[in-house]
């Protein structure tokens, strides 16, 4: 069993600090809004669905308040933004799907680049003019396995695999972690911009819609193997509540990164070229029609 020294109860006190947590209707989303919840925050979950949202927060104890989202729509990315006024201090990028073959988003982009990237990426730069301490982005150790496809980012020419599309949405979100750091820094912002991953934790992510006994299989090897949602949350709470250089990437300090307590962990080679991050941040802009959220370059 894996040892956790570093849990949420070491979390320093969050009063009169807000933070929002996209997709904190369940698993690692929630367990991430209820710690800060815990912990004095007021928490903003950012959900598609507000009957879950709901129940979500009725059983967080704190101070919390739901709100619709759909980061597969970027007009709801846009009408969210829109009506959000206040400061927040921290965004947590933690929704995501893990989708098949030929879906897409409203608009039109494979499902899985489009809400895990495309859609936190315009959320993010639409709400930075009100964030003021950290951006945390959620991705995940199958980034190793991902590359971008800058000529064809929706996997339509190539063979469709479930491991490719996931894989170069969550490289995408350690390279746009990046990418935004060095414009924050450049505009001389003190916001900071980091990235983590959970480990191995049990979800329901990538279930919906597979066969009955591949799921069956999924469950089985997560109550095995994986670590509970409330010990996945540990590095989105980890990463914006402790002194870290911006661009830090954290995650589980145990075998293979799949669980334990939090830790500075490696990224790719990939997920560390700045050029790349540079060039995935121009399409990006231009596929959502959102540029870098303080207007510096």
């Amino acid at each position: 069993m894996a040892k956790y020294r570093w849990t949420a109860a070491d979390m320093p006190a969050m009063d009169n600090r807000t933070v929002m947590v996209t997709g904190a209707n369940g698993g690692v989303g929630a367990a991430t809004a209820a710690a800060f919840a815990r912990a004095g925050a007021h928490v903003v979950l950012a959900v598609r669905s507000l009957h879950r949202g709901q129940e979500a927060a009725s059983a967080t104890r704190g101070s919390t308040e739901v709100w619709k989202l759909d980061l597969a729509d970027l007009s709801s990315i846009r009408a969210f933004a829109q009506s959000w006024s206040s400061p927040l201090d921290i965004l947590i990028n933690n929704a995501g799907v893990a989708g098949l073959a030929g879906n897409v988003t409203k608009d039109g982009y494979d499902l899985q680049f489009g809400t895990n990237h495309l859609g936190h990426f315009a959320l993010t730069n639409l709400l930075l003019p009100h964030i003021t301490d950290r951006v945390v982005t959620v991705a995940s150790g199958a980034h190793k396995a991902g590359q971008i496809h800058f000529d064809d980012l929706a996997l339509r020419r190539r063979r469709y695999g479930f491991a490719a599309a996931y894989g170069q949405s969550k490289l995408a979100n350690l390279l746009f972690s990046l990418d935004l750091e060095r414009r924050l820094q450049q505009a001389g912002s003190a916001v900071r911009s980091l990235a983590v991953h959970p480990g191995y934790a049990a979800t329901s992510l990538g279930t919906k819609g597979r066969a009955k006994v591949l799921v069956a299989a999924a469950d089985l090897a997560g109550r095995v193997f994986a670590q509970t949602g409330e010990h996945g949350a540990l590095p989105s709470l980890f990463a914006p509540t402790q002194d870290l250089p911006g661009a830090s990437y954290v995650g589980p300090d145990g075998r293979g990164e799949l669980r334990g307590s939090p830790t500075l962990v490696g990224r790719s080679a990939a997920a560390s070229d700045p050029a790349t991050a540079r060039r995935l941040w121009e399409v990006s802009a231009e596929l959502t029609d959102v540029g870098f959220g303080l207007d510096v370059e």
